[in-house]
């Protein structure tokens, strides 16, 4: 083999395994949100002011961070070029990039991490919708019966999913990337502008302060 297939072999196995690794972070994100009570109960049996502080920025730290790890490898692998190499659902992953940086920008900028703000389920709804769209895309889609197991076992549902669905299928599933690249990078621009222009208002406010 020669070094250009092994360097690109790796390439799409690197790139494969770390948006994988992505969707579970989104779900982790969700799950460290919905937790809060448990959280707060963990917090009560803290005794230090220090360690209290410390736990409050962790619990809330650690989703955002979880959650913006998501939306940049979605953003890394919305293009044409890598949802021709590794095996993404269309459209259902790239929707929920879409969803989980609007959720991003509702918790860092509109004060999304505050429990009592109607912003904080609005961003927790918008995780769990892009969670359960990723979900069902990589149970259905990217892990759809092998090519061996359908010899076998023929199946028209599970041979369409495969042919259609998958980012790397050819050519209907190339085809089907490139519309919903059309559609969903410019809503991932808009997120982006939306969050500049929110970040710039909120420097804006604390230097009048």
């Amino acid at each position: 083999m020669a070094s250009h297939d092994i360097a690109k072999a790796l390439e799409i196995w690197t790139l494969q395994n770390l948006f994988n690794v992505s969707i579970l972070c989104g779900i982790l994100s969700a799950s460290a949100v919905m937790v809060q009570r448990y959280l707060a109960a963990l917090e009560k049996r803290l005794t230090l002011r220090v360690s209290i502080e410390l736990w409050q920025v962790f619990a809330i730290g650690a989703a955002d961070a979880l959650l913006l790890a998501t939306v940049l490898i979605g953003y890394l692998v919305l293009n044409p070029d890598i949802m021709a190499d590794i095996k993404m659902a269309v459209p259902f992953c790239q929707i929920a990039t879409v969803l989980f940086a609007a959720a991003l920008v509702l918790r860092l900028f509109h004060d999304g991490h505050q429990r009592g703000n109607p912003n904080f389920t609005r961003s927790l709804q918008l995780m769990w919708a892009a969670n359960v769209l990723n979900v069902l895309g990589f149970t259905i889609i990217m892990e759809a019966p092998s090519g061996e197991y359908l010899a076998s076992h023929p199946s028209p549902f599970w041979t369409y999913i495969k042919t259609h669905l998958r980012s790397n299928a050819d050519p209907a599933g190339l085809e089907l990337s490139q519309a919903t690249f059309y559609v969903c990078f410019p809503l991932l621009m808009a997120i982006a502008i939306w969050a500049a222009v929110a970040a710039c208002r909120q420097m804006k406010t604390t230097d009048q302060r």
